[in-house]
Parts: C-alpha cells; structure tokens; sequence
C-alpha cells in the first residue's frame, strides 16, 4: 500500500518508526505550538507501546497511521480515526521540514487513497492561534465550520488555560 508522489514514500507507521517519531514528539514539545496539543510523551517505554499501537492497525480502516518519509528519513505522520460522521486527521512533522510543501503533498496522496476506500469527510481541529496549521488545513480545502473553547493544561495555581480551537472539515 506505499503511496509514492513526487518527492515523498508515504506508509502505514511500523514499530521501526519508534525513535523517528519519537524525535518528531521532543521537537514538537518544544515548539511554540505544542501549548495548542495534548502533551506527547517521549519516555521510551510509552513511546515504544503507543506506536506499537498504530502499527498494529495497519490492516485496519477504523485507525489509520502513517509515516512520510523523505528518502529513508520519516520527517512526519498523519493520523485518520474513524469517528460517527467520517475520520478525523490529526498530524506532526519535524519542523526541519516545514514550509516545503510535505504536508500538503502527503494529504493530497492520501485523500486520493482514502477516496478509494469511500471516505467523503474529514474533519481536524486546531488552535485558532497555530496559523500554519490553519493556514495547511484551508489551502487543503478543509473549511472552518466551528469553534470549541479547549484546554490541555493548567496554569501554576491549576486553572485551565483555555485557548480558541477551531473545528475544520472536508468534504471530498
């Protein structure tokens, strides 16, 4: 099932993936935009379990992951998880390869890949504030169709900092 396009291998996530992924997560969790994400744990033995995981869905449509690999580097992942309404997509890249068009070139193999399969709608949320993110999913033709107050961590004296996320889907 590799998806091949002009620059990029893009493939279901194996357990070899472990220590690829697991840079992706330590240069995410240090970015300015990882307050706008639940937080990804880069402990070995967590690492080692969540991705055995999603490799152990690779025959499965319900939960899909896959690596994007520039050569033999994974630069980044995308996530699909069947949800009541279509799947919802979720998906990290290594910022040494941001602004170059990866994401955008892996989504569009994959929409045609999961078009096959049927599926019509996806939809991904994201911070209003994380504006490259914002700015991947429109030019991807998703379109803004609410927003949600969303919280994944607490201040000093355990109030929750919100932020404005913003709920996108794509009809295909």
């Amino acid at each position: 099932m590799p998806i091949k396009t002009e620059r990029l291998l893009i493939r279901r996530v194996s357990e070899k993936d472990r220590e690829s992924i697991k840079e992706i997560w330590e240069d995410f969790n240090s970015s300015e935009f990882s307050k706008y994400d639940r937080p990804h744990s880069t402990k070995d033995e967590e690492v080692a379990e969540r991705i055995f995981r999603w490799a152990k869905t690779a025959g499965s449509t319900e939960h899909m992951f896959f690596a994007v690999c520039l050569g033999e580097t994974v630069i980044g992942y995308i996530a699909f998880n069947k949800r009541e309404n279509g799947y919802e997509t979720g998906y990290c890249f290594h910022s040494k390869f941001h602004g170059k068009g990866f994401a955008k070139e892996s989504f569009a193999a994959l929409f045609e890949y999961l078009g096959t399969l049927g599926i019509t709608k996806i939809t991904a949320g994201t911070a209003l504030e994380n504006k490259p993110s914002v700015a991947l999913l429109k030019s991807l033709g998703f379109e803004l169709s609410g927003t949600e107050k969303v919280s994944f961590y607490k201040d000093s004296e355990g109030n929750d900092i919100v932020f404005e996320g913003g709920i996108f889907e794509l009809n295909m």
